[in-house]
């Protein structure tokens, strides 16, 4: 099946609340164990970028598995990053910083960071290499990098069992964005020829019947 790409931002309001609100709990908390794993850094107190932040659940997830991190979180999305200030929990906040900025010209606060994750952001990009290529301007020598987002099915038959299997009782407008965002999903074999065409030597890993883990170390 062809890939379909969708827009890059969710801006509209509705959009922005049914994503907030979504279940997400098992697939993000896969997402922090994976990457608490993969860190193996208990006692990080650097700073993280999280890139695609969207709602800042994963960026709330992640200051709170490292209580001495701070994290960057950066989005496309006006609508998203004022979600992020004020449903951030207060005990974060001061760890917290939002940044509203398009990749790859947003100049972020810091040169580089120790750790690198994003989840569910390439999908949304129309070039793929905005993604691998900020990764790569953003990384230090031994900068941990990891990446969660959905794989493209095999056919449009096979993307509605998904929405029917993960979303059923979720609101109309949310089926529509995940059924939109399977379609806009890549395969594992683009991943791979995304990944060596930037030069990243990163392990790539099928983690569900919806999901790409992909991890990675900044020589």
């Amino acid at each position: 099946m062809e890939r379909l790409p969708e827009p890059e931002l969710m801006e509209d309001q509705a959009q922005v609340k049914a994503y907030a609100k979504a279940d997400f709990e098992a697939p993000h908390n896969q997402f922090i164990q994976r990457l608490k794993l993969f860190i193996n850094k208990p006692q990080f107190s650097g700073t993280a970028l999280d890139l695609g932040c969207g709602s800042g659940d994963i960026s709330c997830r992640f200051a709170k598995a490292f209580p001495l991190s701070k994290v960057h979180g950066v989005d496309g999305s006006e609508a998203m990053i004022d979600y992020c200030k004020l449903s951030t929990p207060k005990e974060l906040k001061p760890r917290m910083n939002f940044i509203l900025g398009m990749l790859p010209e947003t100049i972020l606060p810091q040169s580089g960071y120790e750790i690198i994750f994003c989840n569910s952001l390439l999908h949304h990009l129309h070039d793929p290499q905005v993604l691998w290529q900020v990764i790569k301007k953003y990384s230090r020598p031994d900068t941990r990098i990891v990446v969660m987002d959905l794989l493209r099915p095999d056919s449009i038959e096979n993307a509605q069992i998904l929405v029917n299997n993960y979303a059923l009782d979720e609101p109309e407008i949310l089926k529509k964005d995940f059924y939109n965002s399977l379609l806009a999903a890549f395969t594992l074999t683009e991943i791979k020829k995304q990944l060596a065409q930037a030069g990243l030597n990163f392990f790539i890993e099928q983690i569900s019947d919806r999901h790409v883990f992909i991890t990675g170390v900044k020589p």
